[in-house]
């Protein structure tokens, strides 16, 4: 298996950060993932907004590190999101990429209207988001979407990979067994993400012990079961995660179950929020990886 991580966090940017800026932010994520040993890297899909296909290759061949996967993100807007998505897999395929990974959006349900019957100076608590309930209209969106470009992904020799992700449509154990099933598997793979599937109460190594033939990249981050999300409501679940062996992620069995389902693909680690900087916590899951996975 090879090791990558995502450059994706180098890149938190406001929206009047200059296209210059952003590449010589996406030039040192690749910079210091090289340094530290892994032997590819993924970013957003956004990336491709602002850096040229040629740009892309000049900055991988200069640190021999290839760009392997980009990162999209869909809402329910089926038509919009597959144009999007297009343009994305067409760029990634002419920097020579290989996967394609995509997630449903956050949904942003729209705060309840005032009833009639309702005092206007009473507060209206806007509709909260169940990412534990079965939301069937948003999965379908999710399948749709998926199933299309899926084919158009391998026409141009790549492969799509579908992320369950907090706080989503497709997260808990219903969803993802619903979306499997209603997929072709000729077309759409999985990306299993540790961190994710440890926080929808589902155990990472029996999920790529299920679905192993299923996956076609793997997503790795630890998880610190203490975190209390209700002091930390800014960063949420995701505050709980942490580099690798700084939780209590079974690695070993989740390798070993990617192992025995004939895996042979990319682990990309991932961490949304460093708990110092982008490249100790890129460096302590390098090591870990090398010393506890022996890869």
């Amino acid at each position: 298996m090879k090791t990558a991580y995502t450059g994706w966090t180098w890149m938190l940017a406001g929206p009047n950060t200059p296209d210059e800026a952003k590449i010589k932010m996406f030039d040192q994520s690749m910079k210091e993932i090289k340094y530290l040993g892994y032997d590819c890297a993924e970013n957003f899909a956004f990336i491709s907004d602002f850096i040229t296909p040629e740009t892309c290759k000049e900055i991988c061949k200069k640190y021999d590190l290839p760009l392997v996967n980009v990162y999209g993100h869909f809402s329910t807007d089926i038509e919009k999101e597959i144009a999007i998505a297009k343009k994305q897999l067409d760029w990634l395929a002419a920097i020579g990429g290989t996967w394609f990974n995509c997630q449903s959006s956050v949904p942003r349900p729209e705060a309840p209207k005032k009833s009639d019957h309702t005092d206007d100076d009473a507060p209206v608590e806007p509709e909260v988001f169940d990412d534990m309930v079965f939301h069937k209209d948003g999965v379908d969106a999710m399948i749709t979407i998926c199933n299309e470009l899926g084919k158009y992904a391998a026409e141009r020799g790549l492969e799509l990979c579908f992320h369950p992700h907090a706080m989503t449509y497709v997260f808990n154990r219903e969803s993802i067994d619903y979306f499997v099933a209603n997929t072709d598997p000729k077309y759409v793979k999985l990306c299993i993400d540790t961190a994710h599937t440890t926080l929808a109460g589902i155990d990472p190594v029996e999920l790529c012990r299920t679905y192993g033939k299923r996956v076609g990249y793997m997503h790795l981050k630890d998880v610190d079961p203490s975190h209390d999300i209700a002091s930390d409501p800014g960063r949420g679940k995701m505050g709980a995660f942490r580099a690798l062996g700084l939780g209590t992620v079974d690695f070993k069995g989740v390798v070993k179950a990617l192992k025995e389902n004939g895996y042979d693909g990319v682990l990309c680690v991932e961490l949304d929020n460093p708990e110092i900087c982008n490249f100790r916590s890129a460096q302590i899951s390098r090591q870990y990886i090398k010393d506890v996975l022996k890869l």
